[in-house]
């Protein structure tokens, strides 16, 4: 059979897009983007990364019936910097991972917890969305993107996460037995420079969705220009038993930043997920667009999958 390449992102948008704008936010801010999104009692629950108009970012809690409209926005942050009590979010608390263990009965939140010593991992806890324990860093600086998998592997907590190693930036997963301690650390997804649109770097994005073909990843990766970078989303299988065993990835991107409010922004030219919520075998993908706004987009498990497993990229 002969392949037909796509012309067209794999992922539609939702013609109402942008979904939330910074005015929507129901006090003084800068921008929201990069949202942390699952499904709570019914609803579909957004952790937003809020700017505010010093600079730093806190974490806010959005709920929506229907995922896409009327979405009614807490009028303050649930996770917020404490500098006096952590240190290490002294500059901001940034870009939510939420990820539910049905073993533990709790909703973990990864996040970037931003200071003077630089962007690292932290790990937060919550029951309700309401309160939220903080149970400190798990990865020292310079680490970001990080992702907890929604069910133990071979008995242990995993997660994805993007250390920096000079102008080096894979994706990598590590193992825990207690949420704290992090160790057997393996390289996953590499960039893989040259002109490819994920040759700069790459970063995990959204928490791993299960299917019987191995666990769907959705990533960003950028390429640089000489007018500056451009983030755009791919997907990768990894392997349901060794997630650190990559069995497919898609050579082209699925979603690259083409309407206006993608382009234009306080960061030029990015698409950028931190959630997304499956409905059936769709995935309502929740992004950052120009780190100004959040939007929404769509597309099927099985298509991916396709496009993974078979290389056929034609579109619908």
């Amino acid at each position: 059979m002969k392949k037909v390449f796509a012309k067209k992102d794999i992922f539609t948008r939702y013609s109402g897009n942008p979904i939330i704008t910074v005015y929507d936010i129901p006090y003084s801010a800068n921008a929201v983007f990069n949202a942390g999104a699952i499904k709570y009692k019914n609803e579909y629950l957004l952790l937003l990364r809020v700017e505010d108009r010093q600079g730093k970012s806190h974490l806010t809690v959005a709920r929506s019936s229907d995922g896409k409209t009327n979405w009614k926005i807490e009028k303050s942050p649930l996770i917020y910097p404490q500098p006096t009590v952590f240190i290490y979010e002294e500059f901001g608390c940034e870009d939510p991972r939420i990820t539910y263990i049905p073993e533990d009965d709790y909703y973990y939140i990864t996040y970037t917890a931003y200071s003077r010593y630089g962007p690292a991992v932290a790990l937060a806890r919550t029951k309700n969305f309401k309160k939220v324990e903080k149970m400190g860093l798990i990865y020292p600086p310079n680490n970001k993107d990080a992702v907890l998998f929604p069910e133990k592997i071979n008995g242990r907590y995993a997660m994805l996460h993007r250390p920096v190693a000079g102008d080096i930036e894979h994706i990598w997963i590590a193992y825990s037995s207690d949420l704290i301690h992090w160790g057997n650390h393996e390289v996953v997804l590499v960039e893989k420079g040259g002109p490819w649109w994920d040759g700069f770097k790459v970063g995990a994005g959204t928490v791993p969705i299960k299917t019987q073909e191995g666990w769907l990843i959705i990533y960003h990766g950028v390429k640089m220009m000489p007018s500056g970078p451009i983030y755009r989303l791919g997907a990768a299988l990894l392997d349901l038993e060794n997630p650190a065993k990559v069995k497919k990835r898609c050579p082209e991107w699925l979603l690259s930043p083409q309407e206006v409010y993608e382009r234009i922004g306080d960061v030029n030219n990015v698409v950028f997920t931190c959630g997304a919520i499956v409905e059936d075998n769709q995935i309502y993908l929740y992004y950052g667009a120009a780190d100004s706004c959040i939007a929404l987009a769509f597309a099927e498990i099985d298509q991916i999958l396709s496009i993974l497993i078979e290389g056929d990229l034609q579109t619908k």
